[in-house]
């Protein structure tokens, strides 16, 4: 080794430099490790670790998922039975008002009849006492010469000739008689439909019976795991209904009668959904809907199933406030859009009328009952009312708002027959004399009394009995079912 290649301080240059990379790597190497220990994040706590896309309502959808669906299916089974109830209700109550048309019409034709028979007796006293017989007197003294015409149309054609006169009141007579069919026919039918409608209401009671009896059956938990669940599923339909864009963009102006339809549903919110309601404290889905464009000045039909028969179309990307959507293949829900993508309904039994999710239910459709109203531009833009959308519910119903549930009828045994040829009564004759036999009527020496016999082998009925069915039989039958 020679001395240049010795350093000063005895250390040759390539040593020097190997000592300073060493030390360098050390550097880095304990640097590492703190700058790793002052950005990791905290390890969490292994009670709030859980995996991605975890659903915390799995357990409830396994357990009580069924429950939930069969609960809905009732819901749906009493709405469409209340609906069927509604539209007996309509079609009986249209049917009476008819038969009292009808009975008005023929009671004032037969006031005018009597007039009229009054003038032709006159007009055929005077052709009698002329010596003249005519067709006029021949008609009078038909049987029931009855019809209906008024007295200056009478009095008019007697002044013309005669023969007119007699001609119109021919004609009368048959509408008289037609009049007096159509009344009973009507009277018939109202009959009918009454029935008709007890037996709805009947469904109506069974249906809300099995719904009471489920909802009644669940734990408060369970009740709110169910609310929880519905809540999901519906959040659920409506990101799905939105993302499919059958709503389509934009909020859409509403007619003038849209707006106070809709203002006026708003009013009703927290009102009890009750069968058969229509206002003014509780509704049904159709008594909402109806009642609500009634204010608004449209009367439409009263049920679900009607409004969608009987209103125009309109495809869901052109709804605005104030149209009608209605829900499942029977159209046995409605409610009523007011934008957003909103509804305001009244549910089920055991809820109130609140604002929902339109996406919340099977879409059937959507009805406008103005469509020949233009938008009320001069209101200027919709403006999506402020309300908040109302919370899952599924509690019992109100006992007063509920039908008497259905009774079973109680089983009673079979009465034997009496025994032939034993007469009924005591049997025993009272007084001294010797009771009559069957069909021969006792002398005057020969009292017979209460307990006397009748003839051999016919029981006979008891006097009370016998004087009752006299006043059943001779009691005049009610002209008119009684409406519900």
């Amino acid at each position: 080794m020679s001395a240049g290649q010795r350093t000063e301080n005895g250390v040759r240059p390539w040593v020097r430099a190997a000592m300073r990379c060493g030390a360098v790597l050390a550097a880095a190497a304990l640097s590492l490790p703190l700058a790793t220990a002052a950005y990791a994040a905290p390890t969490p706590a292994p009670t709030l670790t859980a995996a991605a896309g975890a659903d915390p309502l799995a357990d409830a959808k396994t357990t009580l998922g069924p429950m939930l669906d069969r609960l809905h299916q009732l819901y749906q089974e009493a709405e469409a039975a209340t609906e069927q109830y509604n539209a007996a209700v309509a079609r009986q109550a249209a049917q009476q008002a008819q038969v009292a048309d009808l009975r008005a019409r023929v009671e004032s034709q037969q006031a005018a009849v009597n007039a009229g028979v009054e003038i032709a007796a006159q007009l055929a006293a005077a052709q009698y006492r002329s010596g003249r017989a005519s067709d006029l007197a021949d008609f009078m003294l038909a049987e029931n010469p009855y019809q209906a015409v008024v007295i200056a149309q009478l009095l008019d054609a007697a002044g013309r000739s005669q023969k007119a006169f007699l001609d119109r009141l021919k004609s009368d007579r048959a509408t008289l008689v037609e009049l007096q069919a159509q009344a009973e026919q009507a009277l018939v039918q109202a009959t009918a439909l009454a029935t008709q409608q007890e037996a709805a209401k009947a469904d109506v009671a069974k249906r809300l019976a099995a719904v009471e009896d489920m909802v009644g059956s669940l734990t408060g938990a369970q009740r709110s795991e169910l609310e929880a669940l519905e809540r999901q599923q519906a959040d659920e339909a409506q990101l799905a209904f939105l993302a499919s864009g059958a709503l389509g963009k934009g909020e859409r102006t509403p007619s003038e009668a849209g707006r106070k339809a809709v203002a006026w549903a708003l009013k009703q919110l927290g009102k009890d959904y009750v069968w058969g309601g229509a206002g003014p404290d509780v509704f049904d889905c159709s008594g909402l809907t109806s009642q609500a464009w009634l204010n608004a000045g449209k009367p439409i039909p009263r049920t679900s199933q009607e409004q969608w028969a009987q209103l125009k179309h309109v495809p869901l990307n052109q709804i605005r406030p104030g149209d009608l959507v209605v829900y499942f293949g029977g159209a046995t829900h409605i409610g009523m859009y007011i934008g957003g993508g909103l509804i305001v309904q009244a549910p089920h039994t055991g809820d109130v009328v609140k604002v929902s999710k339109i996406g919340a239910m099977p879409i059937l459709g959507a009805v406008r009952p103005d469509p020949d109203s233009a938008a009320d531009d001069k209101g200027g833009d919709w403006k999506v009312p402020q309300v908040t959308v109302g919370a899952s519910r599924i509690a019992p119903a109100k006992p007063t708002t509920l039908p008497p549930r259905p009774t079973q009828p109680t089983p009673t045994k079979p009465t034997p027959p009496p025994a032939t040829g034993a007469p009924t009564g005591s049997g025993t004759p009272t007084g001294s004399g010797t009771p009559s036999g069957s069909g021969t009527p006792s002398g005057s020496g020969t009292p017979s009394g209460s307990g006397t016999p009748t003839g051999s082998g016919t029981p006979s009925a008891s006097a009370g009995s016998t004087e009752s069915a006299s006043r059943t039989a001779s009691a005049p039958a009610s002209g008119s079912p009684t409406a519900q």
